[in-house]
């Protein structure tokens, strides 16, 4: 049965001339005894809520996962689909990538990136549990990771928390193959990768990745722990190819006809390419089946749970009807009483309303709990031994806490969000294009979003950031101007179900914007006009954020000159591109001289202003002083928009 997943992932390699058979070879012994002997799940239905999730870190191994896929009978995984590897269209991409291949649990291969979503997922399930009792929620996550996978900087930070939470459902497959792409792992790396796991807080074993029998009393073991656990596989990479079996450069494709051939010998394989013996596949089919009989028994007790509606609708990623009505009713009441406060502010007032209406929601902070305001009153711990508490305590681990939120919402029951500071996003940011990759709804509250953040100076100074992340497709990054656009925007992120979301908030206080009601969430229209000109539009002003009250301060002043001047609020520029072309057009309007004012880089601003457009931002990095300060020596103000704007009439 190893030496099918040998077999197809040789073959799939060689016919696609480009892949990786070396690690799919190396760990097949190991992935047998997992998915015939301890993994829970049935073929027949990838999508069982209580399965356990299998997640291949070192996702370059593709192969692995493809073969085991179509051995145990995955419909969607054909013969034809393993043929069709790396090709066009097929559902065997290079790397596993989620939501594109039915099995697949996450789009991996940037390494580390796996096991840190993992980590995540363990997360998720303990959560579940804790609300909806172990009857319904008891599943484990079983990851495959190699060396480049452990020494990626993620893994620490996946590691260190997954011990801290004591995540005693989470395995980890260590591919201990002493292998990289430039030669032995030892080249670069000499530590003792199981004193490491073991320092913080995982169960350790190491085991001959080749002996079946060892590693089926490994898992055994690691099921039994009451903390994460760790099996060293020690393997041959390209196990059973002949003169390549063990051979460092044998990660990529090199099994050329004459080795492919000799592989073949060596394994006492007969069969041509892509065709599997029967009892072979016979015995992998009942494999696959054999979860079934839990699957129906879990399908019962659901049925029979009064919680059942709660959980389907948990894992559909529904909301109940009344889940914005605390929201709705906050903003009637900004607009009544409109305030200037900083935007981190008026986005903790909209959690107050959300976390106790969306039960799902799960929020938490790189250690920055007080400046990112994501903790609402009352809020327990994520911790264990009780996983019912809402807020996790990431400590200084923002990339392990983007990855982690990634799994949590692939995993399905559970809407993450976190906070950090917008100058940081650079070290979430893998994790933050993946989760977009995967369409997964993670809400990454960034605050102190410009040099509006004063004293702390450049190296917290987001300038360059907002640019950046608008770049990420299928990323929706929201700039919010006040406490209704807050408000508006945390609506919009939860109801994009396959879309990431930043919260990029300020600081500093900035006045209220919107002081009048409106009959729908201008915010979701990604950019909107919110002061009319008087007489003939001269000149429109776009912006976002706290720049929206500049550019408001800058229209007064260009219509006591006699200039009519509009003003455009853009939330958030992706949603905008959704609208329809005339409403686009509407709103960007016709005026001669267009000019965006936003604390940070121009890069982007085109699309509102064009190539001639004036523009009122930064053009460097910032520095360290009072944030009125750097506003007036960075000449972000009123006065130097209607200057610009004056400029431009009289060109």
């Amino acid at each position: 049965m190893a030496d099918a997943i040998r077999v197809l992932s040789m073959d799939a390699v060689h016919n696609a001339k480009s892949g990786h058979q070396g690690m799919p070879m190396g760990m097949a012994d190991v992935a047998t005894v997992l998915w015939t002997k301890f993994l829970k799940y049935d073929a027949a239905r990838p999508d069982w809520a209580d399965r356990d999730r299998f997640v291949l870190s070192a996702g370059h191994g593709s192969m692995l996962l493809y073969s085991l896929l179509h051995l145990t009978g995955f419909k969607a995984m054909t013969m034809k689909e393993i043929e069709n590897f790396r090709q066009w269209g097929s559902k065997t991409p290079g790397h596993p990538e989620y939501g594109h291949t039915p099995g697949v649990e996450t789009t991996t291969g940037p390494l580390g990136q796996g096991l840190a979503t993992a980590v995540g997922m363990a997360m998720a399930e303990r959560s579940l549990a804790a609300r909806y009792g172990a009857d319904l929620v008891d599943h484990r996550t079983w990851v495959v990771a190699g060396d480049g996978c452990l020494m990626e900087g993620v893994s620490h930070e996946a590691i260190s928390l997954a011990g801290r939470l004591k995540l005693a459902k989470l395995t980890v497959l260590f591919d201990d193959n002493n292998v990289t792409i430039d030669g032995a792992a030892t080249i670069s790396e000499t530590g003792d990768q199981m004193a490491r796991f073991k320092a913080a807080g995982w169960a350790v074993k190491a085991v001959d990745g080749h002996d079946q029998g060892a590693i089926r009393r490994a898992m055994a073991w690691a099921i039994k722990q009451d903390k994460p656990s760790l099996i060293a596989c020690r393997t041959k990479i390209s196990k059973g190819a002949g003169a390549k079996e063990a051979d460092p450069h044998s990660h990529g494709y090199t099994l050329f006809d004459k080795e492919a051939v000799d592989a073949r010998a060596a394994m006492g394989w007969t069969l041509p390419p892509f065709e599997m013996p029967d009892d072979v596949v016979k015995a992998w089919r009942a494999a696959g089946r054999k979860g079934g009989r839990a699957r129906r028994a879990w399908e019962l007790r659901a049925k029979a749970s009064p919680q059942r509606e709660a959980l389907h609708r948990a894992l559909r990623g529904e909301f109940t009807e009344d889940a914005f009505d605390g929201l709705e009713a906050h903003i009637a009441a900004l607009a009544s009483s409109p305030s200037a406060n900083a935007t981190r502010v008026w986005s903790g007032e909209a959690l107050e309303r959300l976390v106790p209406a969306i039960p799902e929601m799960i929020g938490g902070s790189a250690d920055l709990t007080g400046s990112n305001n994501t903790q609402v009153k009352g809020a327990k711990a994520f911790d264990h031994p009780d996983y019912a508490g809402g807020y996790v305590h990431y400590g200084v681990r923002e990339h392990g806490m983007a990855a982690a939120m990634n799994g949590m919402a692939v995993h399905g029951g559970v809407i993450p969000f976190s906070g950090t500071f917008l100058a940081f996003a650079d070290y979430s940011r893998p994790a933050i294009r993946l989760g977009a990759l995967m369409g997964a709804r993670v809400i990454h509250v960034m605050t102190h979003d410009s040099i509006g953040l004063g004293e702390d100076g450049p190296t917290h100074q987001p300038v360059e950031h907002l640019a950046a992340l608008r770049a990420i497709p299928n990323l929706l990054v929201f700039r919010p101007a006040d406490g209704i656009e807050t408000a508006e925007c945390w609506r919009a992120a939860l109801e994009h179900r396959q879309t990431p979301s930043i919260m990029a908030l300020s600081r500093q206080k900035t006045p209220a914007v919107r002081l009048a009601p409106a009959d729908r969430n201008l915010s979701a229209h990604g950019a909107y006009e919110l002061a009319a000109a008087t007489g003939d539009a001269q000149v429109s002003l776009f912006a976002s954020g706290t720049e929206v009250a500049i550019a408001l301060g800058a229209r007064d002043m260009l219509q006591a000159a006699g200039i009519g001047c509009r003003v455009v609020s853009t939330p958030c520029w992706e949603l905008f591109e959704t609208q329809g072309a005339d409403y686009r057009t509407e709103v960007i309007g016709g005026s001669p001289v267009r000019i965006a004012v936003e604390a940070g880089v121009r890069q982007g601003w085109e699309r509102f202003i064009g190539e001639d457009g004036g523009f009122i931002g930064m053009t460097s990095f910032g520095a360290s002083a009072p944030y009125e300060r750097l506003y007036r020596e960075f000449g972000i103000t009123a006065e130097a928009v209607a200057a610009e704007a004056k400029a431009k009439l009289r060109a």
